[in-house]
């Protein structure tokens, strides 16, 4: 293990809760944990918890108006629709202290921030944190304040380093892009489900960025239904030639779960295997290019039992220098979990092979066009 590797966590975390019945569950943090502490995989000392972003470290994206109507949705009492800003919708509901479990989110990044940028060769991960759709003034897609975007300002602010934002959610890193949209020291790059079919419709190979940002927003609208292959060898094709074109400071990863085949909301077909292959290769760019700094935050995910644990576990493993491979998920994690499971809970890392999808071929080569369409821009 590497000790210059840290974890944020802090049961407060789980705080961040709409409602019972709501896809985004904060519960998958704990059962992250619980897997990576039964596999042996991380020194207590390494576990950080997130403090609370001040109201002037929210602002660095934020508008203040918005600030404001958070706090207060967040003391209303009952469950209010068609409130301001985007709170009380049915993605983005109110619930009682909603400021402050949001700031707690993006003050997570922030001491990830802090810790990565004062030494070289560090790594942090910050599962409760890639909150990406969040907007200046308006809530969205589960996302009440952007970490990734205040984070991402911070950096920008405090050490006048370049960052290369790199987005695998299946749902497109929209409130990062559109913060940084004109911004020549940041690149977004994002992979994800065309936004043909899926939230937020956005993510188009077009938008490229604009004024002094123009050419540093990169998008890979992938086909529904892609299969490993055809993700990582996406993956791994452009984001090699956007850091090299780049040459950032700090490599900033978005590590959302959900383009697995059994997440509920997307219509991706990976399975755990992607979720090995990806951190590998972020590592190793982040060594040759970054001076080792590489800050990772979650992200969505919303098959919190069978794929959100062993897919951040994967990514943990890396981040600190102790990689898996398809070892057994141990007895005692199952035992302790699979009584509030309500599927059977996996028993490996990697899934067993699924059947291929049958326009395979098909979705491999129209997946290729848009590579090569995005590199032609680079």
């Amino acid at each position: 293990m590497n000790k210059d590797s840290l974890f944020i966590y802090s049961p407060a975390l789980l705080n961040y809760h709409f409602h019972d019945e709501h896809p985004f569950n904060q519960k998958r943090l704990e059962l992250t944990l619980s897997l990576i502490r039964e596999l042996g995989l991380i020194d207590e000392s390494q576990i950080q918890p997130p403090r609370m972003a001040t109201d002037e470290e929210l602002t660095l994206i934020h508008e203040p108006y918005y600030i404001e109507a958070v706090k207060k949705a967040g003391e209303m009492s009952g469950s209010f629709l068609g409130l301001p800003y985007g709170l009380g919708t049915e993605d983005v509901p109110i619930f009682p202290g909603m400021h402050e479990a949001s700031a707690l989110s993006v003050g997570g990044a922030l001491v990830a921030a802090d810790y990565v940028m004062e030494k070289p060769g560090r790594h942090a991960l910050h599962l409760g944190g890639g909150l990406h759709h969040a907007f200046r003034g308006r809530a969205s897609g589960f996302c009440v304040y952007n970490d990734c975007s205040v984070a991402i300002a911070y950096v920008r602010k405090k050490y006048r380093a370049r960052v290369l934002y790199v987005d695998t959610d299946a749902h497109h890193g929209d409130g990062v892009q559109w913060a940084f949209y004109q911004d020549s020291d940041v690149m977004t790059l994002s992979f994800h489900e065309t936004g043909k079919y899926l939230f937020p419709g956005t993510g188009n190979i077009y938008e490229r960025g604009e004024g002094d940002g123009y050419g540093l927003s990169l998008n890979v609208p992938l086909e529904p239904f892609t299969e490993d292959d055809s993700y990582l060898e996406a993956y791994e094709r452009v984001i090699e030639k956007a850091i090299r074109f780049f040459k950032p400071d700090l490599l900033f990863t978005q590590n959302g779960a959900d383009a697995h085949r059994y997440d509920p909301l997307t219509h991706l077909s990976v399975s755990t295997r992607i979720y090995r292959e990806i951190p590998k290769i972020a590592h190793r760019l982040a060594h040759e290019y970054t001076n080792g700094r590489w800050i990772a935050v979650g992200g969505g995910g919303y098959d919190i039992w069978r794929v959100v644990p062993r897919a951040w576990t994967y990514l943990w493993a890396e981040m600190n220098h102790h990689p898996l491979l398809d070892e057994k998920l141990p007895e005692a994690w199952i035992h302790r979990w699979q009584k509030e499971a309500p599927v059977p809970l996996p028993n490996r890392m990697l899934d067993p092979s699924f059947p291929p999808i049958p326009r395979r071929k098909e979705i491999m080569e129209k997946n290729r066009l848009t590579v090569e369409r995005v590199l032609s821009y680079l």
